[in-house]
């Protein structure tokens, strides 16, 4: 099937990118572009776990009501999150509503404070996890890989809840760690510019 479709400026964009108004702009401003940004990478490390099951359109249309209700995903602030937030949460119509993701992601954030402390940064410890390009399968051709599992694995062995391989490898594409963008798709060429001038994370 072809991967690409035709943009409203007559450049050829991944396919997907048309199945929603809003996924253009996400498309094309940072879905496939390098993060180091640990704040950014712990939400969409969170919102790829509340998307389990649902659609992305539904998570991005709802994406700043989930900023606003979990402390724009300052994970200190959410890792002392206690009953009367849980209970918060599950009362705000405008996120989803989902109580063993809601308490994934508390937990996640008191995770996260521990990785840190031990990893230095979460970017440092998730780039550590970039795969080899000549490991890559075909852009758009698979939803895990063998960098996905392993990452999933070890965030598991951590003790992180709700983020096996298909949600890591998702988080991987949308976070810049693989370039999945179609071949012949105008931002592809970008994302990969980026990718190159990108200052890998260190410990």
């Amino acid at each position: 099937m072809n991967k690409l479709i035709t943009g409203p400026d007559g450049q050829p964009r991944c396919r997907w990118c048309a199945a929603a108004p809003e996924f253009l702009d996400y498309h094309d401003k940072e879905w496939g572009f390098p993060v180091s940004d640990d704040i950014r990478l712990f939400e969409k490390l969170c919102l790829e776990s509340f998307q389990s099951g649902l659609s992305w359109r539904t998570i991005l249309n709802k994406r700043d009501n989930f900023r606003a209700a979990f402390a724009g995903f300052d994970y200190t602030k959410i890792a002392a999150f206690g009953d009367a937030d849980h209970a918060r949460l599950m009362a705000d119509t405008g996120i989803v509503r989902n109580k063993r993701k809601i308490e994934a992601t508390i937990i996640n954030a008191r995770r996260m404070c521990e990785l840190v402390e031990k990893e230095g940064s979460l970017a440092a410890f998730v780039w550590g996890f970039e795969p080899e390009p000549d490991t890559l399968a075909e852009p758009q051709s698979t939803s895990t890989s063998a960098t996905s599992h392993a990452l999933a694995k070890e965030l598991k062995k951590r003790g992180w809840k709700f983020l096996g391989p298909t949600t890591v490898f998702a988080f991987m594409q949308a976070m810049g760690l693989i370039n999945d963008h179609a071949k012949g798709c105008v931002i592809r060429g970008k994302a990969e510019q980026e990718r190159q001038e990108f200052a890998r994370p260190r410990p």
